[in-house]
Protein backbone atom coordinates (compact mmCIF):
# COMPACT_ATOMS: atom_id res chain seq x y z
CA UNK A 1 0.00 0.00 0.00
CA UNK A 2 1.46 3.67 -1.26
CA UNK A 3 1.69 5.96 1.68
CA UNK A 4 2.27 8.83 -0.98
CA UNK A 5 5.05 11.13 -1.43
CA UNK A 6 7.15 12.54 1.75
CA UNK A 7 7.00 16.05 3.52
CA UNK A 8 10.58 16.51 1.85
CA UNK A 9 9.13 14.91 -1.94
CA UNK A 10 6.05 16.86 -1.49
CA UNK A 11 8.50 20.33 -0.97
CA UNK A 12 10.08 19.50 -3.85
CA UNK A 13 7.34 19.04 -6.08
CA UNK A 14 5.82 22.32 -4.86
CA UNK A 15 7.37 25.21 -7.04
CA UNK A 16 9.03 27.90 -5.01
CA UNK A 17 6.76 31.42 -4.16
CA UNK A 18 7.27 34.38 -6.40
CA UNK A 19 10.13 36.22 -4.47
CA UNK A 20 9.33 39.94 -2.79
CA UNK A 21 11.95 41.79 -5.27
CA UNK A 22 10.13 40.16 -8.21
CA UNK A 23 7.03 41.32 -7.42
CA UNK A 24 8.29 45.18 -6.44
CA UNK A 25 9.82 45.02 -10.51
CA UNK A 26 6.35 43.91 -11.61
CA UNK A 27 4.61 46.82 -9.48
CA UNK A 28 7.29 48.80 -10.71
CA UNK A 29 6.15 47.89 -14.51
CA UNK A 30 2.24 48.22 -14.18
CA UNK A 31 3.35 51.78 -13.37
CA UNK A 32 5.76 52.47 -16.11
CA UNK A 33 3.12 51.01 -18.54
CA UNK A 34 0.07 53.30 -17.00
CA UNK A 35 2.33 56.48 -17.89
CA UNK A 36 3.58 55.16 -20.65
CA UNK A 37 0.13 54.74 -22.11
CA UNK A 38 -0.67 57.96 -20.60
CA UNK A 39 1.09 59.78 -23.04
CA UNK A 40 0.81 57.46 -26.27
CA UNK A 41 -3.13 58.97 -27.60
CA UNK A 42 -1.88 62.18 -26.98
CA UNK A 43 1.55 62.29 -28.77
CA UNK A 44 0.50 62.67 -32.42
CA UNK A 45 -1.80 65.37 -31.83
CA UNK A 46 0.90 66.79 -29.50
CA UNK A 47 3.26 66.60 -32.13
CA UNK A 48 0.48 68.18 -34.86
CA UNK A 49 0.10 71.09 -32.23
CA UNK A 50 3.44 72.79 -33.60
CA UNK A 51 1.82 72.70 -37.44
CA UNK A 52 3.47 69.52 -38.78
CA UNK A 53 2.11 67.18 -40.19
CA UNK A 54 1.30 63.32 -40.24
CA UNK A 55 4.29 62.25 -41.31
CA UNK A 56 6.58 64.82 -38.96
CA UNK A 57 4.31 63.55 -36.01
CA UNK A 58 4.53 59.99 -36.89
CA UNK A 59 8.48 60.36 -37.00
CA UNK A 60 8.30 61.90 -33.05
CA UNK A 61 6.05 58.27 -32.50
CA UNK A 62 9.27 56.35 -33.98
CA UNK A 63 11.93 58.56 -32.34
CA UNK A 64 11.38 56.96 -29.13
CA UNK A 65 11.92 53.20 -30.61
CA UNK A 66 14.79 54.08 -32.98
CA UNK A 67 16.65 55.48 -30.49
CA UNK A 68 15.47 52.50 -27.47
CA UNK A 69 17.15 49.78 -30.59
CA UNK A 70 20.33 52.39 -31.12
CA UNK A 71 21.35 52.81 -27.01
CA UNK A 72 20.44 48.84 -26.67
CA UNK A 73 23.91 47.21 -26.79
CA UNK A 74 25.39 50.98 -24.89
CA UNK A 75 22.46 49.87 -22.36
CA UNK A 76 23.82 46.02 -22.01
CA UNK A 77 27.13 47.28 -21.28
CA UNK A 78 26.58 49.67 -18.79
CA UNK A 79 24.65 46.55 -17.00
CA UNK A 80 27.48 44.30 -17.11
CA UNK A 81 30.11 47.22 -15.59
CA UNK A 82 27.61 49.42 -13.38
CA UNK A 83 25.18 46.46 -12.14
CA UNK A 84 21.32 46.24 -13.12
CA UNK A 85 19.81 48.26 -10.22
CA UNK A 86 21.94 51.53 -10.80
CA UNK A 87 21.20 51.29 -14.30
CA UNK A 88 17.61 50.86 -13.78
CA UNK A 89 16.87 53.48 -11.73
CA UNK A 90 19.08 56.23 -13.58
CA UNK A 91 17.16 54.76 -17.02
CA UNK A 92 13.82 55.46 -15.32
CA UNK A 93 14.95 58.84 -14.13
CA UNK A 94 16.29 59.61 -17.25
CA UNK A 95 12.72 58.83 -18.87
CA UNK A 96 11.10 60.75 -15.98
CA UNK A 97 12.70 64.18 -16.84
CA UNK A 98 12.94 63.68 -20.37
CA UNK A 99 8.92 63.53 -19.89
CA UNK A 100 8.36 66.13 -18.14
CA UNK A 101 11.18 68.26 -20.35
CA UNK A 102 8.68 67.08 -23.12
CA UNK A 103 5.63 68.94 -21.51
CA UNK A 104 7.59 72.30 -21.77
CA UNK A 105 8.63 71.64 -25.44
CA UNK A 106 8.51 74.99 -27.59
CA UNK A 107 9.25 73.49 -30.53
CA UNK A 108 9.03 70.52 -32.93
CA UNK A 109 12.63 70.11 -32.95
CA UNK A 110 12.94 70.39 -29.48
CA UNK A 111 10.04 68.07 -29.15
CA UNK A 112 11.99 65.44 -31.37
CA UNK A 113 15.59 65.40 -29.70
CA UNK A 114 13.39 65.19 -25.93
CA UNK A 115 11.16 61.69 -27.10
CA UNK A 116 14.68 60.35 -28.46
CA UNK A 117 16.67 61.07 -24.99
CA UNK A 118 13.48 59.31 -23.29
CA UNK A 119 13.81 56.37 -25.77
CA UNK A 120 17.82 55.94 -24.50
CA UNK A 121 16.39 55.82 -20.91
CA UNK A 122 14.06 53.23 -21.71
CA UNK A 123 16.11 51.06 -22.87
CA UNK A 124 18.18 51.25 -19.70
CA UNK A 125 15.55 50.25 -17.50
CA UNK A 126 14.06 47.50 -19.71
CA UNK A 127 17.85 45.98 -19.95
CA UNK A 128 18.19 46.19 -16.53
CA UNK A 129 14.57 44.89 -16.03
CA UNK A 130 15.50 41.72 -17.54
CA UNK A 131 18.86 41.43 -15.69
CA UNK A 132 17.17 41.82 -12.72
CA UNK A 133 14.51 38.92 -13.48
CA UNK A 134 17.12 36.42 -14.58
CA UNK A 135 19.16 37.38 -10.93
CA UNK A 136 15.97 37.29 -9.03
CA UNK A 137 13.70 34.43 -10.36
CA UNK A 138 14.47 30.87 -9.08
CA UNK A 139 15.12 29.30 -12.05
CA UNK A 140 11.56 26.67 -11.25
CA UNK A 141 9.13 29.91 -11.86
CA UNK A 142 11.30 31.67 -14.63
CA UNK A 143 7.86 31.19 -16.96
CA UNK A 144 5.44 32.37 -13.99
CA UNK A 145 7.99 35.18 -13.78
CA UNK A 146 8.01 36.08 -17.26
CA UNK A 147 4.23 35.76 -17.48
CA UNK A 148 3.71 38.28 -14.42
CA UNK A 149 6.21 40.64 -15.91
CA UNK A 150 4.43 40.92 -19.24
CA UNK A 151 0.82 40.96 -17.54
CA UNK A 152 2.11 44.00 -15.75
CA UNK A 153 2.77 45.79 -18.75
CA UNK A 154 -0.29 44.88 -20.87
CA UNK A 155 -2.52 45.60 -18.18
CA UNK A 156 -1.15 48.86 -17.20
CA UNK A 157 -0.93 49.42 -21.06
CA UNK A 158 -4.53 48.78 -21.16
CA UNK A 159 -5.38 51.54 -18.59
CA UNK A 160 -3.06 54.15 -19.65
CA UNK A 161 -4.78 55.35 -22.77
CA UNK A 162 -8.08 55.65 -21.49
CA UNK A 163 -6.55 58.00 -18.15
CA UNK A 164 -4.38 59.58 -20.64
CA UNK A 165 -7.78 60.18 -22.88
CA UNK A 166 -9.08 62.20 -20.14
CA UNK A 167 -6.22 63.54 -18.87
CA UNK A 168 -6.02 65.49 -22.09
CA UNK A 169 -9.52 67.30 -21.36
CA UNK A 170 -6.62 69.42 -19.19
CA UNK A 171 -4.08 70.13 -21.86
CA UNK A 172 -2.13 67.85 -24.06
CA UNK A 173 1.07 68.31 -22.00
CA UNK A 174 -0.81 67.34 -18.46
CA UNK A 175 -0.50 63.91 -19.36
CA UNK A 176 3.75 63.99 -20.27
CA UNK A 177 3.97 65.43 -16.42
CA UNK A 178 1.68 62.99 -14.60
CA UNK A 179 4.37 60.29 -16.58
CA UNK A 180 7.38 61.63 -15.11
CA UNK A 181 5.37 61.66 -11.24
CA UNK A 182 5.06 57.81 -12.23
CA UNK A 183 8.08 57.10 -12.99
CA UNK A 184 9.92 58.86 -10.23
CA UNK A 185 7.18 57.16 -7.83
CA UNK A 186 8.29 53.45 -9.67
CA UNK A 187 12.30 54.55 -9.07
CA UNK A 188 11.53 55.12 -5.37
CA UNK A 189 9.70 52.37 -5.10
CA UNK A 190 12.26 50.04 -6.13
CA UNK A 191 15.03 52.15 -4.92
CA UNK A 192 13.22 51.67 -1.43
CA UNK A 193 12.57 47.57 -1.88
CA UNK A 194 15.59 46.07 -3.83
CA UNK A 195 18.77 46.50 -2.01
CA UNK A 196 22.48 45.99 -3.48
CA UNK A 197 22.71 43.46 -0.93
CA UNK A 198 20.21 41.49 -2.27
CA UNK A 199 22.56 41.24 -5.57
CA UNK A 200 25.81 40.81 -4.41
CA UNK A 201 26.87 37.39 -4.58
CA UNK A 202 27.69 35.63 -1.13
CA UNK A 203 30.29 36.78 1.24
CA UNK A 204 33.34 34.39 0.42
CA UNK A 205 32.78 33.27 -3.41
CA UNK A 206 34.31 34.93 -6.81
CA UNK A 207 31.98 36.61 -8.54
CA UNK A 208 31.57 34.45 -12.39
CA UNK A 209 32.86 36.58 -15.03
CA UNK A 210 29.78 38.12 -17.37
CA UNK A 211 28.56 36.12 -20.31
CA UNK A 212 30.12 37.54 -23.21
CA UNK A 213 27.76 37.60 -26.82
CA UNK A 214 29.63 35.02 -28.21
CA UNK A 215 29.26 32.87 -25.90
CA UNK A 216 25.80 33.00 -25.96
CA UNK A 217 25.35 32.86 -29.54
CA UNK A 218 26.98 29.01 -29.38
CA UNK A 219 23.81 28.21 -27.52
CA UNK A 220 21.02 26.84 -29.70
CA UNK A 221 18.47 27.66 -27.32
CA UNK A 222 19.98 31.59 -27.48
CA UNK A 223 20.07 31.77 -31.49
CA UNK A 224 16.37 30.10 -31.45
CA UNK A 225 15.23 33.08 -29.49
CA UNK A 226 16.92 35.88 -31.07
CA UNK A 227 14.63 34.25 -34.09
CA UNK A 228 11.22 34.01 -32.00
CA UNK A 229 12.17 37.36 -30.44
CA UNK A 230 12.56 39.30 -33.66
CA UNK A 231 9.16 37.21 -35.61
CA UNK A 232 7.68 38.45 -32.34
CA UNK A 233 8.36 41.72 -32.43
CA UNK A 234 7.40 41.96 -36.09
CA UNK A 235 4.47 40.93 -35.85
CA UNK A 236 2.53 41.35 -32.50
CA UNK A 237 4.36 44.50 -31.41
CA UNK A 238 4.63 45.70 -34.97
CA UNK A 239 2.20 44.56 -37.59
CA UNK A 240 -0.36 44.09 -34.80
CA UNK A 241 -0.34 47.33 -33.67
CA UNK A 242 0.44 49.60 -36.57
CA UNK A 243 -1.25 47.45 -39.33
CA UNK A 244 -4.39 45.60 -38.32
CA UNK A 245 -6.22 49.07 -37.35
CA UNK A 246 -5.84 50.00 -40.75
CA UNK A 247 -7.13 47.20 -42.19
CA UNK A 248 -9.55 46.83 -39.44
CA UNK A 249 -10.88 50.29 -40.85
CA UNK A 250 -10.07 50.03 -44.79
CA UNK A 251 -12.58 46.50 -44.60
CA UNK A 252 -15.23 47.76 -42.40
CA UNK A 253 -15.21 51.63 -42.60
CA UNK A 254 -15.52 52.52 -39.10
CA UNK A 255 -12.98 53.69 -36.59
CA UNK A 256 -14.35 52.04 -33.89
CA UNK A 257 -13.59 48.19 -35.30
CA UNK A 258 -9.41 49.18 -35.01
CA UNK A 259 -10.15 49.87 -31.34
CA UNK A 260 -11.98 46.82 -30.70
CA UNK A 261 -9.45 44.84 -33.09
CA UNK A 262 -6.93 45.81 -30.69
CA UNK A 263 -8.83 45.66 -27.65
CA UNK A 264 -9.55 41.41 -28.26
CA UNK A 265 -6.24 40.60 -29.73
CA UNK A 266 -4.78 42.38 -25.87
CA UNK A 267 -7.58 40.35 -24.22
CA UNK A 268 -6.29 36.70 -26.20
CA UNK A 269 -3.14 37.75 -24.48
CA UNK A 270 -4.04 38.79 -21.40
CA UNK A 271 -5.58 35.27 -21.25
CA UNK A 272 -2.49 33.23 -21.59
CA UNK A 273 0.14 35.06 -20.14
CA UNK A 274 -0.18 33.68 -16.89
CA UNK A 275 -1.18 30.26 -18.23
CA UNK A 276 1.77 29.94 -20.99
CA UNK A 277 4.46 31.06 -17.78
CA UNK A 278 3.10 28.13 -16.23
CA UNK A 279 3.20 25.70 -18.37
CA UNK A 280 7.14 26.51 -19.57
CA UNK A 281 7.56 26.18 -16.08
CA UNK A 282 6.41 22.36 -16.14
CA UNK A 283 6.28 20.85 -19.68
CA UNK A 284 9.57 22.77 -21.23
CA UNK A 285 10.14 26.57 -23.04
CA UNK A 286 10.47 25.21 -26.50
CA UNK A 287 6.85 23.72 -26.95
CA UNK A 288 5.54 26.71 -25.43
CA UNK A 289 7.73 28.81 -27.82
CA UNK A 290 6.85 26.43 -30.64
CA UNK A 291 3.02 26.26 -29.83
CA UNK A 292 2.67 30.50 -29.66
CA UNK A 293 4.67 30.92 -32.97
CA UNK A 294 2.22 28.76 -35.27
CA UNK A 295 -0.78 30.18 -33.42
CA UNK A 296 0.08 33.37 -34.16
CA UNK A 297 1.05 32.64 -37.55
CA UNK A 298 -2.31 31.63 -38.37
CA UNK A 299 -4.03 34.07 -36.45
CA UNK A 300 -2.14 36.78 -38.48
CA UNK A 301 -1.63 35.30 -41.47
CA UNK A 302 -5.17 34.73 -42.07
CA UNK A 303 -6.63 37.66 -40.67
CA UNK A 304 -6.15 39.65 -44.53
CA UNK A 305 -8.59 37.70 -45.76
CA UNK A 306 -11.33 37.98 -43.46
CA UNK A 307 -14.30 39.96 -44.71
CA UNK A 308 -16.77 38.94 -41.91
CA UNK A 309 -16.70 41.03 -38.43
CA UNK A 310 -16.80 37.85 -36.61
CA UNK A 311 -14.15 36.47 -37.72
CA UNK A 312 -11.60 39.25 -38.33
CA UNK A 313 -12.24 39.58 -33.95
CA UNK A 314 -11.58 35.53 -33.54
CA UNK A 315 -8.21 35.47 -35.89
CA UNK A 316 -7.41 38.94 -33.33
CA UNK A 317 -8.15 36.62 -30.40
CA UNK A 318 -5.88 33.77 -31.63
CA UNK A 319 -3.28 36.31 -32.83
CA UNK A 320 -3.59 37.87 -29.23
CA UNK A 321 -3.15 33.68 -27.77
CA UNK A 322 -0.03 33.11 -29.61
CA UNK A 323 1.61 36.28 -28.26
CA UNK A 324 0.54 35.41 -24.40
CA UNK A 325 2.36 32.15 -25.56
CA UNK A 326 5.38 32.91 -26.68
CA UNK A 327 6.67 35.60 -24.35
CA UNK A 328 7.09 33.82 -21.23
CA UNK A 329 8.69 30.62 -22.65
CA UNK A 330 11.24 32.64 -24.61
CA UNK A 331 12.11 34.76 -21.93
CA UNK A 332 12.44 32.20 -19.20
CA UNK A 333 15.01 30.60 -21.85
CA UNK A 334 17.33 33.10 -22.55
CA UNK A 335 17.09 33.41 -18.24
CA UNK A 336 18.15 30.24 -18.64
CA UNK A 337 21.13 30.54 -20.98
CA UNK A 338 22.39 33.46 -18.70
CA UNK A 339 21.64 32.15 -15.45
CA UNK A 340 21.21 33.78 -12.14
CA UNK A 341 25.06 34.02 -11.28
CA UNK A 342 26.23 35.81 -13.96
CA UNK A 343 25.80 39.41 -15.70
CA UNK A 344 24.15 39.12 -19.22
CA UNK A 345 23.83 42.57 -20.13
CA UNK A 346 24.69 42.59 -23.80
CA UNK A 347 23.37 39.12 -24.19
CA UNK A 348 19.76 40.73 -22.94
CA UNK A 349 20.83 43.83 -24.86
CA UNK A 350 21.00 41.39 -28.23
CA UNK A 351 17.77 39.78 -27.69
CA UNK A 352 16.06 43.19 -26.68
CA UNK A 353 17.28 44.11 -29.98
CA UNK A 354 15.91 41.49 -32.00
CA UNK A 355 12.73 42.23 -30.78
CA UNK A 356 12.65 46.07 -31.16
CA UNK A 357 14.02 45.54 -34.83
CA UNK A 358 11.20 43.31 -35.83
CA UNK A 359 8.61 45.54 -34.20
CA UNK A 360 9.95 48.56 -36.08
CA UNK A 361 10.97 46.83 -39.34
CA UNK A 362 7.74 44.94 -39.86
CA UNK A 363 4.94 46.84 -40.31
CA UNK A 364 7.60 49.39 -42.95
CA UNK A 365 8.08 46.12 -44.97
CA UNK A 366 4.73 44.66 -44.50
CA UNK A 367 2.74 48.06 -45.47
CA UNK A 368 4.81 48.11 -48.59
CA UNK A 369 3.57 44.76 -49.33
CA UNK A 370 -0.02 45.53 -48.72
CA UNK A 371 -0.05 49.06 -51.12
CA UNK A 372 1.51 47.01 -53.97
CA UNK A 373 -0.74 43.50 -53.40
CA UNK A 374 -3.11 44.19 -50.74
CA UNK A 375 -3.89 43.43 -47.25
CA UNK A 376 -4.38 39.46 -48.10
CA UNK A 377 -0.62 38.97 -49.05
CA UNK A 378 0.90 41.56 -46.87
CA UNK A 379 -0.58 39.41 -43.33
CA UNK A 380 0.36 36.31 -45.06
CA UNK A 381 3.51 37.69 -45.39
CA UNK A 382 3.61 38.51 -41.45
CA UNK A 383 2.57 34.79 -40.98
CA UNK A 384 5.29 32.99 -42.87
CA UNK A 385 7.56 35.08 -40.92
CA UNK A 386 6.34 33.80 -37.69
CA UNK A 387 6.33 30.20 -39.25
CA UNK A 388 9.80 30.24 -40.19
CA UNK A 389 11.01 30.89 -36.46
CA UNK A 390 9.98 27.47 -35.43
CA UNK A 391 12.42 26.06 -37.61
CA UNK A 392 15.52 27.05 -35.25
CA UNK A 393 13.54 26.05 -32.37
CA UNK A 394 13.27 22.28 -33.83
CA UNK A 395 16.85 21.29 -33.38
CA UNK A 396 17.17 23.99 -30.09
CA UNK A 397 18.24 22.50 -27.01
CA UNK A 398 15.36 22.43 -24.07
CA UNK A 399 16.71 24.76 -21.12
CA UNK A 400 14.52 24.47 -19.01
CA UNK A 401 16.18 23.02 -15.41
CA UNK A 402 15.29 19.35 -14.81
Amino acid sequence: MSEGPSPTQAAAATPPAIPGEIRVLVGSAFVIAIGFGLVSPVLPAYARSFDVGVAAASVVVSAFAFFRLLFAPAGGALVTRLGERPVYLTGLLVVAASSLATAFAQSYAQLLVLRGLGGIGSTMFTVSAMALLVRLAPPAVRGRVSGAYASAFLLGGVLGPVLGGLLAAGGLRLPFVVYAGALVVAAAIVALRISDASLRPPPGTTPAPPMLLREALGDSAYRAALGSAFANGWCNFGVRVAVLPQFAVAVHDDTWVAGVALAVAAAGTALTLQVGGRLADRVGRRPLVVAGLLVSAVGLGVVGLSGDLVLLLVLCGVSGLGAGLVNPAQQASVADVVGPDRSGGKVLATFQMAQDAGAIVGPVLIGVVADAYGYGTAFLVTGLVSAVAVLPWIGARETLPQ
